[in-house]
C-alpha cells in the first residue's frame, strides 16, 4: 500500500507540532510552510477546515491512508463505546504502532518496515502485516534471528517511554499488549471529536 514519503518536517509545520517525533528542522521553523508561513495574520479557519485538519493529523500520525482510516472509523462507529475514543484505540492497537510504543523502532514508519520485513512475531508466529489488530494479552516479540539487528538495539537503548497498557522485557526482547489503552493513556494530541463530526456529515 502507498505511503506518504515526502518531507516530514513540512507536514509537521502544517500542523504546528512534531507529529513524527523529534525534529530539529521543525524546532527551527515551527510555523506553517509556504511564502507567508511566518506571517501572523491568517484568516480564521472554517469549522470544516478544522475538522479536516484534525483528521489529516491523525492519518499522518499513525501512517494510515484515507480508505483504511475510513474503514477504522466505520468499525469504531459500530462498536460499543465513544466512537472517537474507540477510533484512537483501534489506531493504537495496530501492530506497527505497538512495535513503536515498545521502543523496538524509533518511529512508526520504522516499525512498519520491521513488521513488513518479517522481524516481528505475535504469539510466536511471524506477522508481516503492519495494520494487524492486536488483542489484549497478545505477546509481541523480536524474531530470534533479528534480535541482534543494530537498528533494533539502538532504538531500544534510546527508548525511555513507559506505557501502563504495555509491558516490555529487554532481556527476551518481547512484550505484552496488556490491555486496550484508555483515552487518557494515549498521548497523541488529537481531537477525535472533530473527526467524528467530519465523517458524520
Amino acid at each position: 500500500m502507498a505511503r506518504y514519503t515526502g518531507p516530514k518536517t513540512k507536514i509537521a509545520r502544517k500542523f504546528g507540532e512534531a507529529i513524527f517525533g523529534d525534529d530539529k528542522s521543525f524546532e527551527k521553523r515551527n510555523y506553517p510552510p509556504g511564502q507567508h508561513g511566518n506571517a501572523r495574520r491568517r484568516g480564521k479557519k472554517s469549522e470544516y477546515a478544522i475538522q479536516l485538519m484534525e483528521k489529516q493529523k491523525a492519518k499522518y500520525t499513525y501512517g494510515i491512508l484515507e480508505r483504511q482510516f475510513r474503514g477504522l472509523f466505520k468499525k469504531a462507529r459500530a462498536a460499543q463505546g465513544i466512537t472517537g475514543e474507540v477510533l484512537l484505540q483501534l489506531c493504537e492497537s495496530r501492530l506497527d504502532n505497538v512495535v513503536f510504543r515498545m521502543g523496538i523502532a524509533p518511529t512508526r514508519s520504522g516499525a512498519r518496515q520491521l513488521v513488513s520485513h518479517r522481524h516481528i512475531t505475535v504469539n510466536g508466529e511471524l506477522v508481516n502485516i503492519p495494520s494487524y489488530q492486536l488483542k489484549a494479552g497478545d505477546v509481541v516479540a523480536v524474531r530470534e534471528k533479528s534480535k541482534s539487528l543494530e537498528t533494533i538495539e539502538r532504538s531500544l537503548s534510546n527508548s525511555s517511554n513507559v506505557y501502563e497498557w504495555i509491558t516490555w522485557n529487554s532481556d527476551t526482547k518481547q512484550g505484552t499488549y496488556v490491555s486496550v489503552p484508555a483515552r487518557i493513556q494515549i498521548p497523541e494530541n488529537i481531537n477525535e471529536q472533530f473527526i467524528v463530526e467530519l465523517y458524520s456529515k
